[in-house]
């Protein structure tokens, strides 16, 4: 059985925060952490590492827009606003802070929880293609190394191609470490044949 999803639950109204983390713990949700106020729920969201932050966008201390822009600048969970306002210039603030899904109050039960999914399933892709993008860019630099330093081990010591690319496969497996610490080191003129 899997962990349940992990919420952080801000709401300056007692009564809706209780309702909602009532709602949320019968539907299998763990609330971990709620407060009052959006500055507290930003520093319970840095703590508790929730899956998601619930967050209305009136609270005192920081509001809802600047505490979801501060979650998810920081990456630390996916963000669903849960507010009275539904004017356009807000919703597009919303989707500008990075919030994920968007629901106004009064909520059912019926519209709260495909928000969550939605608020959960986008945040997973995000999270998913910063990974990709991240390793695809750590594997263009290490072949932008390794072509630089074949290059430089066919001027400087009248290698091919070919045996620029053993040399560097040799170190690398003779000192047990990647190819691309092998070209940075043949660049830096500290690995010669």
């Amino acid at each position: 059985m899997s962990n349940p999803v992990r919420v952080v639950v801000a709401e300056d109204e007692a009564i809706i925060r209780l309702d909602l983390t009532e709602i949320l713990a019968e539907e299998g949700y763990e609330v971990v952490g709620q407060t009052g106020r959006g500055d507290e729920a930003v520093d319970l969201v840095r703590q508790l590492r929730p899956d998601l932050a619930i967050l209305d966008i009136k609270m005192p201390g920081l509001d809802g827009l600047s505490a979801a822009k501060a979650i998810t600048d920081e990456r630390l969970s996916a963000v669903l606003i849960l507010t009275a306002f539904s004017q356009h210039d807000l919703v597009e603030q919303a989707r500008d802070a990075g919030v994920l899904a968007y629901l106004v109050k009064p909520f059912q039960k019926s519209d709260l929880l495909p928000a969550i999914e939605m608020a959960l399933g986008r945040h997973e892709q995000m999270v998913a293609l910063e990974a990709e993008n991240a390793d695809l860019a750590a594997r263009l630099e290490a072949r932008k190394l390794i072509d630089r330093a074949k290059g430089r081990l066919m001027d400087d010591h009248s290698l091919t191609e070919a045996n620029s690319w053993r040399f560097l496969q040799k170190s690398a497996m003779d000192s047990r470490r990647p190819i691309s610490e092998m070209a940075r080191a043949v660049i830096d003129g500290v690995l010669k044949p």
